[in-house]
């Protein structure tokens, strides 16, 4: 899968700078063939001819990468080539080998020359012009990498001694990776979750229904692998990998239901040692989605190593799962895998999780990567407030989920099935609405959870709506002073999410009024 033509370091030397010809010229040549691991398939590649090769077509995820020497001229072709076989050698994954080859396009032949010149003395003011350009961040990868190569083969002044001065004392510009965390722009609010939450129970319903027809085949893949993005924060790289080996089903009991687990390795480590297996298990809730999703591959013959949600790349499953998210949450931008990894990290924080069990769930080698999220995470009293809905800045703009607005006189022409009414924690609760399908066939609490379900028929009544607010309210005060402070509990969260759902019903009456 490469362009061949060839290039000789004769020729080019007056084309590219005597200086980078002459470095070119005292590396060993490239080997016949170089060699590096696609993990997404499982096999080993190959690039055949490196030297008279123009285009390096890389597999990586699933995705096909080229690396373009035709932008790097001549001798410059080549050296490039050589700091990509030299990331290889030192065991990093050929993601990163391409990344900073590919930085050599941010650089003229002259600019490239300058840093190779400049030596271990004057380096300093080269880097200081380089990190006032604002680079993207693989042109100085590039540059620390050419510097690391010329040290390993004690080029221009520089030896292995320097590895350490590099790696300190030549900064990239300042970033903050995480700035949308620190924001808040990549988490999904309550009710973004609740949308989520409400398309998997609906996907599960479907496939137990005896009335509706079962899902499509597309659908619910896209719905398992959101449910491994939303309940497990798992990466697109990890759902695309995961293998129907490690999907591993069974029944503790032969008329008692399914129990489903999911192993699957660590991703982004620098090492293969480090890439250490994950196992989850499946809310009991959810397993049906993917106990049909299996039968259905099972179906196709897929088996042992084959690809679970057969995606061809992890682009593919990011993809699809942010087109699904996006239509659940009617958003243009939020919505990715990776705004749930983060949403799904800050709500375990939220909970009270400590440094270890956030590593572990996330699957970070250090525990110090996910200090950010403790840093962003809500006090206390703002969690007290949250849920009570009386902090501005958790108050949400109104996305009401409900079928419509109902009289007092169509309520009582109900059935009595579809007339809602329930004791939530001890608190008698009647008159607030009615369910489209009837409480019988809803396996949800009523009251906690008829708000925001499309299948509720909110009663055209304001005050009977600030009548169960406040009683839910009286709820979490006394939570909060019974259990000292805990708000991590399940039934804790349900009454923040379910207060919220209340207040926008209201909000949206108040709004006709007007």
């Amino acid at each position: 899968m490469q362009v061949p033509r060839s290039i000789g370091v004769a020729d080019v030397a007056r084309e590219a700078g005597d200086l980078i010809a002459d470095v070119v010229s005292r590396l060993p040549a490239l080997p016949p063939i170089i060699r590096y691991y696609d993990e997404f398939d499982d096999a080993t590649r190959s690039i055949t001819s490196p030297t008279d090769t123009v285009v390096f077509e890389l597999l990586i995820y699933g995705r096909l990468h080229r690396l373009d020497f035709d932008r790097c001229p001549g001798a410059y072709g080549m050296l490039v080539k050589q700091l990509f076989l030299f990331l290889l050698g030192k065991g990093l994954h050929v993601v990163s080998a391409f990344k900073a080859a590919s930085g050599a396009m941010h650089f003229s032949v002259p600019e490239v020359e300058r840093l190779v010149d400049a030596g271990p003395h004057k380096i300093g003011r080269e880097w200081a012009v380089m990190r006032a350009r604002d680079l993207p961040q693989d042109a100085y990868r590039f540059g620390k990498t050419l510097l690391r190569l010329l040290c390993a083969h004690r080029l221009c002044g520089w030896s292995p001694t320097y590895e350490e001065f590099i790696r300190s004392s030549l900064p990239g510009p300042a970033t903050d990776s995480h700035a949308g965390v620190h924001s808040g722009d990549v988490f999904l609010s309550v009710d973004e979750e609740a949308a989520i939450v409400r398309h998997l129970d609906e996907t599960v319903s479907a496939l137990t229904s005896s009335v509706s027809a079962p899902p499509a085949h597309e659908d619910l893949c896209d719905a398992g692998m959101l449910l491994c993005a939303y309940q497990f924060a798992m990466r697109p790289i990890q759902i695309a990998m995961l293998s129907m080996r490690n999907v591993r089903i069974w029944q503790d009991a032969p008329d008692g239901p399914p129990t489903v687990h999911l192993t699957f390795h660590m991703a982004k480590q620098k090492s293969t040692s480090k890439r250490k297996p994950l196992t989850r298990r499946v809310k009991r809730e959810w397993a049906p989605i993917i106990v049909a999703f299996n039968g259905h591959r099972q179906a196709e013959g897929a088996a042992g190593a084959a690809r679970f949600f057969a995606v061809q790349s992890n682009y593919e499953a990011g993809a699809r799962i942010a087109t699904l998210v996006r239509k659940l949450i009617g958003s243009d931008d939020l919505g990715t895998a990776m705004d749930l990894r983060h949403t799904a990290a800050q709500r375990l924080v939220d909970a009270g999780a400590s440094h270890e069990e956030l590593a572990e769930f996330m699957g970070h080698s250090n525990v110090r990567t996910g200090l950010v999220y403790y840093e962003t995470s809500a006090t206390h009293a703002e969690r007290v407030n949250r849920a009570l809905g009386a902090s501005d800045i958790y108050r949400r703009v109104a996305k009401i989920a409900h079928d419509r607005f109902i009289s007092p006189e169509e309520l009582t022409l109900l059935k009595g099935e579809q007339q809602i009414a329930g004791v939530p924690h001890g608190i008698p609760i009647a008159g607030i609405g009615g369910c489209s399908s009837g409480q019988p066939a809803c396996p949800y609490n009523p009251v906690t959870s008829c708000y925001g379900c499309r299948k509720f028929m909110p009663l055209h009544d304001k005050a009977m709506h600030e009548h169960v607010l406040a009683a839910m309210r009286e709820v979490v005060v006394f939570f909060d002073q019974s259990s000292r402070g805990d708000t991590s509990s399940p039934a804790y969260l349900q009454l923040q999410r379910t207060i919220a759902e209340i207040q926008a019903v209201i909000e949206e009456l108040e709004g006709d009024n007007r």
